[in-house]
């Protein structure tokens, strides 16, 4: 089974809220809610696929010094292994704005089960919990 490195963030703002990024339709387990982030490419370390991905798909700007390793998804689906780090970031430039047709929603972290998510985000949700 192919294992796929996705990073992930918990981007956290002066009210403790987390931003989460819902999935669009047309895309692979549409309308559930998830950390943003992105795949991993060649040659990329899981940071700076998150700064790439931050700016493509929230116009927004961090930098590897304001990401701190949080904790990690480690899942099966059906086609792959999904190895997720998740980072939280509490420092940006810009205001998240969609870019890709996602929706976007600052949640308060006991909220957060609220939210329908892919299987991989839900064992994050009390780990993201107890820190904030």
């Amino acid at each position: 089974m192919k294992t796929v490195l996705v990073s992930a963030v918990a981007l956290i703002d002066v009210d403790g809220r987390v931003l989460l990024a819902q999935r669009p339709e047309g895309k692979p387990m549409a309308g559930l809610w998830e950390f943003p982030g992105g795949k991993v490419e060649a040659g990329e370390t899981p940071e700076a696929a998150l700064i790439r991905e931050l700016h493509e798909e929230l116009a927004i700007d961090t930098w590897q010094s304001c990401l701190a390793p949080l904790t990690f998804a480690s899942h099966s689906y059906d086609s792959f292994h999904l190895l997720m780090p998740l980072f939280a970031c509490r420092k940006w430039n810009g205001t998240p704005t969609p870019q890709e047709g996602q929706t976007l929603k600052w949640v308060r972290a006991n909220q957060l089960r609220d939210y329908p998510m892919p299987p991989a985000d839900v064992p994050l949700i009390p780990i993201l919990r107890d820190w904030l």
